[in-house]
């Protein structure tokens, strides 16, 4: 018997991953903040539970996948949550992008409680998770990952274990800064070309045909052409994580001044935008 996965958090990576733990036959109990959410998955199969402790106290595996610090800290600590429905000798599975530091203090209160614990935040974008093939960033023990594998593989492709608690966080964090700085330095070049009357496209043609070649720019690219951002990564998620990246590097006593220099940018089309817009929306600083 296969063994029940608590899910909390259905936005744009949590909902297909739902879909995808309930196609392979995992018993699957969910909660979101927003329950309408939720109701495609109830109708294919899933349980609605009314509170993160109750998600929590009805699952072997209890994975999130929520916004921000906030939102685990609210999810986990908070009234009725998960900490309080937590059962011994079950496991805890964050793939939320927050801190390594609330990650270990989420590691050690899994502990106290007799829980395994993996950080775990994913990349693959939204299309990677309707398709099952998200790449994990781990933090935790070889063991604890084995013992996660069959959930994992419902949802995705390759698994990284990166150290102790708190190390896939600083993995994902770096990486999220790197792709973020390279869709900005992206936007400059592209408004210094247009700005000289060379059409956009042709920078695309010769940077992807060179080693100046960045795999991200096959899917923000077209966005930043067009001028259209439906938020496949949503700008204030990216925001969010380039401060996190910011603030670990401070902590850690390295300096950032290409990240420091796009955390402003980011943050300046953000304060002016009024939707949710992908992070490609970057390139509106020079338009």
């Amino acid at each position: 018997m296969k063994p029940v996965v608590g899910l909390i958090g259905l936005g744009l990576m949590g909902k297909p991953m739902g879909r995808n733990l309930l196609k392979a036959g995992f018993p699957l109990v969910l909660w979101n903040r927003t329950k309408e959410r939720a109701d495609d998955l109830v109708r294919e199969g899933a349980k609605w539970a009314a509170s993160p402790r109750e998600t929590a106290s009805q699952s072997d595996v209890l994975m999130t996948i929520v916004s921000d610090p906030p939102a685990v800290e609210s999810v986990l600590w908070g009234k009725g949550g998960a900490f309080e429905g937590l059962r011994r000798g079950s496991l805890y599975i964050d793939s939320s992008t927050v801190s390594p530091d609330l990650a270990r203090k989420a590691a050690s209160a899994c502990s106290e409680r007799g829980v395994d614990y993996l950080d775990a935040p994913v990349t693959g974008g939204t299309w990677g998770a309707e398709k099952g093939e998200l790449v994990f960033m781990i933090g935790g023990k070889a063991e604890t990952l084995e013992r996660a594998k069959p959930v994992l593989e419902a949802v995705g492709k390759r698994f990284f274990l990166l150290g102790p608690n708190g190390a896939g966080q600083t993995v994902k964090l770096a990486m999220n800064l790197l792709l973020a700085v390279e869709v900005e330095a992206f936007a400059e070049s592209l408004a210094i070309v247009t700005k000289a009357g060379i059409p956009g496209e042709r920078l695309i043609e010769v940077m992807q045909s060179s080693m100046a070649r960045a795999g991200v720019l096959d899917v923000k690219a077209p966005q930043m052409l067009k001028n259209e951002y439906p938020p496949s990564f949503p700008l204030r998620l990216m925001h969010k994580d380039v401060r996190l990246a910011v603030e670990l590097a401070k902590k850690e006593g390295v300096r950032l001044p290409a990240g420091e220099a796009a955390y402003a940018t980011y943050s300046a089309v953000k304060d002016a935008a009024k939707e949710d817009l992908d992070y490609a929306a970057v390139a509106r600083f020079w338009s």
